[in-house]
């Protein structure tokens, strides 16, 4: 395995060994860390970082909806703390408890022009500025990262992952393609032994999940022996724009989705069988459980 760093560079230099390349998320994907990390780790962070207690309620739903529920599940953790705080702000429910609730105006303009989000390239951009709302941020996701590391531990893979993960060694140049931080990651597929059976972790330092298609995989593979498999509406577009093939994990459904997977997905995609109609089931499947609005507004 490739040694993630925050460069890009392991990513340009990837070098084909095999016909196939298979990208995998991680979080919600193969493990069942998303439900954990969101309800026990980033929302509480939220809460008592920014001084929310008082509509503590209202955060933690419309952060569950955002970032588990929705059509915008597995969004980077600063897009997704921006969201959450505006998804907060219109309601009269907050409005009639008189919060203080941060505009985030420069996070918000550092998001839209950043494109590997993570906390190593904040810390750069702060020295640069010296922002305090970006010091803020930066302090929050720290917080978070805290939180994570003592409170998930030994959650194995799911059902047929491995089985998955083994049945590709030798046909398939394999890589996990995420949002999460590669401290992370490496210490979770490390934790259960996985690592030996991808060739390179790609974290947010690397940028995000399309940049990490684009760089290490098209124009090496011919784009039907190219495979993204994710839980995320995210992973899709990381996949569509790139002009590769998409599997989905569906929330709720993991396990039946990876035994579907190994059966039956995998052996059609090394056939060359996959894309068209069947592909496009398990997408319409996936997507119809996410929707885009939750109950009380307009996203």
């Amino acid at each position: 395995m490739i040694v993630p760093q925050g460069s890009q560079d392991a990513l340009r230099e990837f070098a084909a060994s095999r016909e196939f390349f298979i990208g995998i998320d991680s979080d919600g994907c193969v493990f069942d860390t998303m439900e954990v990390k969101h309800k026990e780790c980033f929302i509480p962070t939220i809460i008592r970082h920014y001084r929310l207690a008082a509509i503590a309620k209202y955060v933690r739903e419309a952060a569950e909806f955002l970032n588990l529920y929705s059509r915008f599940r597995g969004i980077n953790r600063f897009p997704g703390l921006v969201m959450t705080m505006d998804l907060i702000a219109g309601r009269p429910e907050v409005l009639r408890r008189r919060p203080h609730i941060s505009p985030m105006n420069s996070l918000r303009e550092w998001v839209k022009r950043e494109t590997r989000l993570a906390n190593p390239v904040l810390k750069a951009e702060i020295e640069k500025t010296g922002d305090r709302d970006l010091v803020e941020a930066l302090a929050w996701s720290e917080a978070v990262n805290r939180s994570i590391a003592e409170t998930v531990v030994d959650v194995p893979p799911f059902p047929y992952v491995r089985e998955s993960l083994e049945s590709m060694q030798g046909k398939a140049d394999i890589m996990v393609v995420s949002a999460t931080p590669a401290e992370a990651l490496v210490r979770e597929w490390t934790e259960h032994e996985l690592t030996p059976l991808v060739s390179l972790i790609a974290g947010q330092e690397m940028g995000s999940k399309r940049e990490h298609l684009a760089l290490a995989a098209v124009g090496r593979y011919q784009p039907e022996r190219i495979l993204m498999v994710g839980d995320a509406p995210g992973d899709l577009d990381a996949a569509e724009v790139n002009g590769v093939l998409f599997y989905p994990i569906s929330p709720g459904s993991e396990d039946g989705s990876w035994q579907r997977f190994f059966e039956d997905a995998l052996p059609r995609f090394f056939a060359g069988t996959y894309a068209g109609a069947y592909m496009d089931a398990q997408v319409e499947r996936f997507l119809a459980q996410l929707p885009e609005r939750p109950t009380w507004r307009s996203v």
